[in-house]
């Protein structure tokens, strides 16, 4: 059996980047009821270019819809369903029982089940799998084996998260944001209360200070074949409004483990799990997906690394003829800095920029951010490969 790799793209840009780093889904959100109101998300002329652009490489696009709407929205949402009905996206991801009657109502679209619904047993799945639902994304407090009987015992399709942002909630819902911001996380307002770094007290006396409501990023690399011997047919990755060499990373990453794994290779976990090691985060943890989280899940900020390694930019075109290509600088560049291009076949490339020159094919002292350089081409190298930076090595 196969699984499918779920990316998540913040916009056009990142949604084109996972697909040819091997992504085999995408989810996205439009402008309205979604869980992340704060992302660029997209219109739906920019829906139309996604899925164009994913159809024609054989890949799927999923809108979310997965806010819990009062009924003013209510009121609103068939006018935006008959939007996405008219371009036809691979699937809606919606949690409000309300939302998909409305979805199935007015659009013929499969609906998949937000994690936000808190499914954690086969009985909560038939009944969904009994409003015409055809995936369960399941609760993040479930382990590979609980989905797997899910699965076993409803027939339902069954998606799991695999890698990214934990929530300290039971499946998300807190409302710490609604009273400290009047923000309410449940309709894409969070502002991440659990980031904080609080004081611990016992009685009156102030014992400690911690990040206990915070979690570690979840890495479920080393669990892909489980995952695929378990016979789950989605695993998805966290972060819509993550950067661009987030996006990268974590696609290359996972896809070549899945690749390997299913050429029959001996795949090197510990080689992708350090690749992952070089984008920002806080520490790893594997949740749930094989026992129940603990302790050792709670966010220490000794852990947290990545943050040497920076976004250098994004390759524009190459010019074969003149064995060059032009790069898209995200962070100051300097003469002698080399970056690593991750190509899509999964391996780096390193290019020292020997000379900083611009399209007027000037030479420069410093390539400012936004601005767009010659750098020399190497084998492998293609348009919309993200570049980074050790920054620390070179400083």
């Amino acid at each position: 059996m196969t699984i499918e790799l779920l990316a998540p793209a913040g916009n056009l840009e990142k949604l084109k980047i996972a697909i040819q780093y091997g992504a085999d889904a995408i989810y996205i959100a439009g402008q309205r009821f979604s869980l992340r109101s704060a992302a660029n998300n997209f219109t739906i002329e920019d829906i139309k270019e996604a899925l164009l652009f994913a159809r024609q490489r054989g890949k799927k696009v999923y809108i979310t819809v997965n806010a819990f709407l009062h009924d003013d929205e209510i009121d609103q949402l068939p006018e935006y369903l008959a939007e996405l009905h008219s371009v036809a996206p691979d699937a809606l991801i919606c949690s409000d029982l309300g939302v998909v009657k409305l979805a199935q109502k007015h659009t013929g679209i499969p609906i998949h089940l937000s994690t936000q619904a808190s499914v954690i047993n086969s009985d909560h799945a038939m009944i969904w799998k009994g409003e015409g639902v055809k995936r369960i994304v399941v609760g993040r407090e479930l382990t590979i084996k609980e989905a797997a009987y899910i699965k076993e015992k409803t027939g339902l399709e069954i998606e799991m998260f695999i890698h990214g942002a934990m929530c300290m909630a039971y499946s998300g819902h807190c409302a710490m944001s609604t009273y400290v911001a009047q923000r309410d996380s449940n309709r894409g307002g969070c502002i991440q209360n659990c980031r904080y770094l609080y004081n611990l007290y016992s009685q009156d006396h102030q014992i400690s200070k911690s990040h206990v409501l915070s979690s570690k990023d979840l890495c479920g690399i080393s669990l892909i074949d489980d995952l695929i011997k378990a016979e789950i047919d989605s695993i998805k990755i966290e972060g819509r409004m993550k950067s661009n060499l987030y996006v990268a990373s974590t696609v290359r990453a996972y896809a070549n483990v899945i690749k390997e794994i299913n050429q029959g290779k001996s795949s090197n976990f510990e080689n992708w799990k350090t690749e992952l090691t070089k984008i920002p985060f806080r520490g790893y943890t594997e949740g749930s997906l094989k026992s129940e989280a603990d302790l050792d899940s709670i966010y220490d900020p000794s852990y947290e690394s990545g943050k040497d390694f920076k976004m250098a930019g994004t390759v524009l075109e190459t010019d074969k003829d003149r064995h060059r290509f032009a790069f898209y600088v995200k962070n100051r560049l300097f003469p002698g800095d080399e970056i690593e291009v991750m190509t899509f076949d999964g391996s780096i490339e390193t290019v020292t920029a020997k000379e900083l020159i611009n399209l007027a094919d000037q030479s420069l002292t410093i390539a400012q951010p936004n601005s767009i350089i010659w750098l020399p081409l190497k084998d492998g190298i293609e348009a919309q490969n993200v570049a980074r930076i050790n920054r620390a090595a070179t400083t």
